[in-house]
């Protein structure tokens, strides 16, 4: 096989990808918009998605807080302690676990059910009545992932520092004072709104993936499953990714408080 030819195969599911992408937006515009599917799916992703976003940030948020109490100990710097671990949990921590969950409970969801009905012909149905799948079904769980991610976003966030103080403050002996003060000094609004920034595009960028497994996935039913296989690892690398363009930015763009 040439290289160009390998280059094509390679690059084709890339470009199919972003014109999905471009006709969920502008389908997203055009309406009418079908709320109550998007009613529907958003509940059904928060459902799926809420308790394990809790239960997987009390230890996230404690192991950071845990760490960071240690490291600024041995440099004398104890009373940073809550300005590290609320800044990593919520810049970082947070949108992370926030976009894991996502991809690996509602974005493995929406895959297989829209993989079921692209195997069962459903989909090809509703092409041939001239309806159009991706306003009917995909616009409106692509955007519940995106509003169930801000929202997730915040729970994680208060679940996280409420734990980091719980685990420094009580377990490590640390001075609530100091916690809360070292991290009113230095926090800023733009740390939140960067924050719910990220999970949006999370919930955005995870959605667009399972709707693209699962309108083209492999030939019988254990194609759905590689299908949705296929979803969750390219939606965590993408995650990654976006966060690091997003906080490169961020950093650059946004300066530090009081400097």
């Amino acid at each position: 096989m040439s290289a160009p030819t390998i280059v094509t195969r390679a690059l084709t599911p890339v470009g199919k990808f972003f014109l999905l992408a471009l006709e969920i937006a502008r389908m997203t515009v055009k309406g009418p918009f079908q709320w109550r599917e998007y009613i529907e799916q958003t509940w059904f992703v928060t459902k799926v998605s809420a308790l394990p976003t809790a239960l997987f940030t009390i230890p996230f948020g404690a192991t950071i807080a845990l760490l960071l109490a240690e490291l600024t100990r041995q440099f004398g710097a104890q009373s940073q302690t809550g300005a590290g671990s609320v800044l990593a949990i919520v810049q970082q921590a947070a949108p992370i676990v926030t976009a894991l969950l996502i991809s690996g409970a509602g974005g493995s969801a929406v895959c297989a059910d829209l993989g079921a009905r692209t195997i069962r012909e459903e989909i090809a149905a509703m092409e041939v009545l001239g309806i159009s799948p991706i306003q009917r079904l995909v616009v409106p769980r692509v955007l519940a992932m995106a509003t169930t991610a801000v929202v997730l976003n915040g729970l994680a966030t208060v679940v996280g520092v409420a734990g980091g103080y719980y685990f420094n403050v009580v377990v490590q002996g640390g001075t609530p004072g100091a916690y809360i003060a070292s991290f009113s000094a230095i926090a800023q609004v733009s740390d939140i709104l960067v924050s719910e920034l990220k999970a949006v595009l999370f919930g955005l960028a995870a959605g667009v993936v399972a709707a693209y497994r699962g309108l083209n996935p492999p030939p019988g039913a254990k194609g759905v499953g590689d299908a949705v296989n296929q979803a969750v690892v390219i939606s965590f690398v993408l995650v990654f990714l976006i966060n690091l363009v997003i906080t490169a930015l961020y950093l650059q763009i946004v300066p530090p408080k009081g400097s």
